[in-house]
């Protein structure tokens, strides 16, 4: 730990899970003193208390492993969560960053104060002053919820709340929601439960996890636009599954990549098998029976929500409260316009590994702290300037991140240049304090 150090020379990263730890490494990597801290008893985030037991990355270990820290030889394309959460425990031991990681910390209240300061309030009542907050807190934790018209005489529970299959064992299912926990868990129920019911709202594009023995996510090259990886993906889409009608389902009303892709090559199979039943949304609950959108009902003694999560920061005070939505409306990816020293790491979902993309931004990160020490103003106020305009979404292209990162590497002597060239147009800045 960099207790040694003044804390408010100190930066605090908040989260050790996948995207805190990268970050952990190239802080450390680059010199700049940190804290770390997490809630949980332990590191690994999502892959330590998150999934459930049979959960495999959707991505391919290749570009789910951190570039510079390949995944062990012996793991296969989809290591299993247990496999994922030994390699991040290696990771923090082979990059030696244990010594600055506090467990069982859970931070209460992240506030500006004078002298463009930090306090940090932890639920034990201490307090320390950061020179900045690097909040890698995660997206999978804050549950949302449906709400539901009737009255049910089962159980429902939330896909977090899922983590093994002897929940699943001789019930009758209903899974709602068809992202890649939906629909690993509804596989499960089809496999182990007395049935299993998928309603969707609105049907899904189902990729395939592998083509021609190669994992699909693999397959897109930095050079390659959107549009290409769409078409391909489309292509791979109709050799593999065919038509959505040939299952049951009804057309995706949206473009392929609009939302976040749903890699699952065992829906299909089960619905072919009769394994598990397709229904659209759900209108009412009818004590053990549930009622859908076109009329039909269904005998369902479990429902699991597999509805997707809030992205939170219950820490920071209102008017530090940016969420749109999924979106974070913040400029860089990462930075205020209006105050500096608060930055917000891995909030968006790429359609990828997030250990390439952290590997890759990590290290320019790094110089963008430097530079955020030469200026006064806020670095999110420069790219605003320079003409960024906030996120419309929280989905992101890895390969158009790597090549913005690749530009941004190139042309860094040009941003400083611009950076202190609006740092004296605006003079001295201030974070504006907030008082409890």
């Amino acid at each position: 730990m960099s207790a040694a150090l003044p804390s408010e020379e100190t930066y605090l990263i908040l989260g050790a899970g996948f995207v805190g730890l990268g970050m952990a490494q190239a802080l450390k990597s680059a010199g700049i003193p940190y804290d770390q801290v997490d809630a949980s008893d332990d590191i690994g985030g999502n892959w330590y208390h998150g999934v459930y037991e049979t959960a495999h990355i959707i991505s391919s270990h290749t570009i789910t492993q951190f570039s510079h820290y390949p995944m062990p030889a012996d793991y296969p394309d989809f290591p299993s969560a247990r496999q994922m959460w030994e390699y991040l425990q290696a990771f923090a031991d082979r990059f030696q960053l244990r010594s600055a990681i506090e467990l069982n910390r859970t931070v209460q209240e992240v506030r500006p104060v004078d002298h463009n300061r930090w306090a940090v309030t932890f639920a034990n009542g201490e307090q320390r002053r950061y020179k900045g907050v690097l909040l890698c807190n995660g997206h999978h934790w804050d549950k949302r919820m449906p709400e539901f018209v009737g009255q049910f005489d089962g159980d429902i529970i939330h896909a977090k709340d899922y983590k093994r299959p002897e929940q699943l064992r001789g019930r009758q299912v209903l899974v709602i929601g068809g992202g890649n926990s939906g629909c690993d868990i509804a596989a499960e129920a089809a496999r182990v439960g007395a049935k299993c019911v998928l309603s969707l709202r609105q049907s899904v594009w189902f990729i395939p996890k592998t083509f021609a023995g190669i994992p699909v996510a693999d397959l897109p090259r930095w050079w390659m636009p959107e549009w290409l990886q769409r078409w391909l993906t489309y292509g791979i889409i109709r050799l593999s599954f065919g038509r959505h009608q040939d299952y049951g389902l009804p057309t995706p009303t949206y473009r392929l990549f609009e939302k976040h892709p749903t890699l699952n090559d065992e829906v299909p199979y089960y619905l072919k098998h009769g394994r598990i039943i397709f229904k659209p949304a759900v209108q009412q609950l009818q004590g053990d029976r549930v009622r859908f959108s076109d009329g039909s009902t269904e005998t369902i003694d479990l429902i699991i929500c597999a509805t997707g999560y809030h992205l939170s920061y219950p820490f920071l005070p209102p008017q530090l409260q940016r969420v749109q939505g999924a979106k974070m409306q913040c400029y860089g990816g990462a930075f205020l316009d209006d105050y500096k020293g608060l930055y917000f790491i891995g909030w968006g979902q790429a359609r990828g590994g997030v250990g390439s993309l952290i590997s890759a931004y990590g290290p320019v990160f790094t110089q963008l702290l430097r530079l955020q020490d030469e200026i006064s103003v806020p670095l999110g106020l420069v790219f605003k300037q320079l003409g960024q305009q906030l996120p419309q979404t929280h989905l992101s292209d890895p390969q158009r991140v790597f090549r913005q990162l690749a530009l941004l590497r190139l042309g860094f002597r040009w941003l400083r240049y611009q950076a202190h060239r609006i740092d004296r147009r605006h003079g001295p800045f201030q974070n504006r304090p907030l008082e409890p």
